[in-house]
């Protein structure tokens, strides 16, 4: 078998498209921030008679950066399209290659897409996302790091941790030897000589697993203790604030390292914060359901029967590893992890709920509530909470990137997790140890974590953007 390159037969035709279209790129930028620093980057020109005359240099500039940027996005697609119907891995290229193992991914996202855009009148502020070209961008980026954390056995195309001893930081499309597999490392292999595209997706589950579910517990903890103590004030606001107060006051990353340091687990202290903070999303929810449905008994009871059922099974796996069925449980490693990213995001989630009641408890809607006679749990829990949902799910996406960015810290300096783990921040710091000699090791993790967060901010923008509108 041959060694792989880049663009495959397609790249004969559409490579040097694409430089171009970079190099287009490049001096459109440069003329931009000249003409701007030189003052001709109006929409118009000036004439001696105050009027004004035809498009400026700067507007020129910036129409060169806009077509030349879609021109290279072009270039790409085409060849990631071309090599997509390559008949072999050979003629695809490694980027042909690697867009056909994605296809669950494209599949998925053509769906979605499909049927939001279809319904998306009937789906509320998700639905306006889509008039956001920024927030559609930024969903598009998440959604594929999503699907591919459900779809990664489906893409990997070698078992993560299999090592391959020929094959140590060998480049991107080597040939395996005697074709085992799938007979490429698209991506090249690290170290160990293991497959550092597998290593990528797999790492996406791992990451993935982890930040949304926390950043969700630490939200259910801070709407939780926001709410009252923005509404009632008074001593319960001024104790709940000082304990928020008290761990804001501590580095985040010091504060990250002293929670996931092995030596912390062996004095119980995780397992007194899960056992503290897992209970919150089963008050949080009986809460919602007696408040909303207290008229209604049967129907109260049966909800909050179901939540404590799940909530208590749930509870006991996760925060005392004691479930019989080990459908809820977790290693102590991660374990660590996940207590402290919700120990750490609680308290900011916590501020921002308190300061966002505090202005909305003074609106007519909530006088009308009281009014009516409904009790101070329904007026938070619905007249004041949903319409704080607009600063409270950017703030999430955005959380959720940051806590992305927590977990490749701690992976990078090989805490919390374990050392063989394929998630990103592991594998930047396997590779950056030969990061001079061998760069695609740490590449692959680095660039793929990066358009992660990217997207979530892009995301929170466009969300942002919409929810203002309302």
């Amino acid at each position: 078998m041959d060694f792989l390159t880049w663009t495959g037969t397609a790249g004969h035709t559409l490579l040097p498209i694409l430089q171009l279209a970079v190099v287009l790129l490049a001096l459109a930028l440069v003329a931009k921030l000249l003409f701007a620093l030189a003052g001709l980057d109006g929409p118009r020109l000036p004439a001696p008679d105050g009027t004004t005359t035809g498009r400026s240099p700067g507007m020129l500039a910036g129409m060169g950066v806009r077509y030349s940027f879609f021109a290279a996005i072009a270039a790409f697609l085409c060849i990631l399209a071309a090599g997509a119907v390559m008949p072999s891995p050979v003629e695809a290229g490694i980027l042909g290659a690697m867009a056909v193992r994605f296809w669950p991914v494209w599949l998925a996202l053509v769906a979605t897409f499909v049927l939001s855009i279809r319904f998306r009148r009937k789906l509320g502020l998700y639905g306006k996302l889509f008039d956001s070209t920024v927030g559609m961008i930024g969903f598009a980026i998440v959604m594929f790091w999503i699907f591919t954390a459900i779809f990664a056995g489906m893409i990997a195309t070698y078992d993560p941790f299999s090592q391959i001893a020929g094959l140590k930081n060998d480049a991107p499309g080597v040939v395996v030897p005697d074709g085992a597999g799938y007979g490429w490392y698209l991506l090249g292999g690290d170290h160990l000589g293991r497959d550092v595209f597998s290593r990528m997706v797999m790492g996406a589950r791992e990451v993935l697993k982890i930040a949304p579910a926390a950043t969700m517990f630490a939200f259910m903890v801070g709407i939780t203790l926001g709410l009252p103590a923005g509404y009632f004030g008074g001593r319960l606001d001024t104790f709940i604030s000082f304990l928020a107060n008290l761990v804001l006051a501590f580095p985040v990353i010091l504060l990250f390292y002293l929670l996931v340091t092995p030596e912390i687990r062996e004095t119980g202290i995780p397992i007194i914060l899960a056992a503290l903070l897992f209970i919150f999303p089963i008050v949080f929810l009986c809460t919602l359901w007696n408040s909303r449905y207290y008229t209604n008994p049967p129907r109260r009871n049966l909800y909050v029967g179901i939540t404590l059922l799940i909530g208590l099974w749930a509870y006991s796996g996760l925060a005392f590893n004691m479930d019989p069925l080990g459908v809820w449980s977790m290693e102590p490693n991660m374990l660590n992890v996940f207590v402290s990213v919700v120990f750490v995001n609680s308290p900011g989630v916590f501020r921002i709920v308190r300061g966002l009641v505090m202005d909305i408890k003074a609106r007519d809607y909530v006088a009308a509530g009281q009014t009516r006679g409904e009790g101070p749990w329904y007026i938070m829990l619905w007249e004041i909470l949903p319409n704080a949902r607009g600063p409270l799910i950017v703030d999430f996406c955005l959380r959720i990137g940051y806590t992305t960015i927590l977990l490749g810290t701690l992976g990078f300096f090989g805490l919390g997790v374990s050392p063989d783990s394929p998630d990103w921040g592991s594998t930047i710091d396997d590779g950056r140890k030969l990061l001079n000699l061998y760069p695609h090791p740490a590449l692959a993790p680095a660039l793929a974590l990066m358009s992660l967060v990217l997207g979530l901010n892009l995301l929170a923008d466009g969300l942002r953007e919409e929810s203002l509108k309302d």
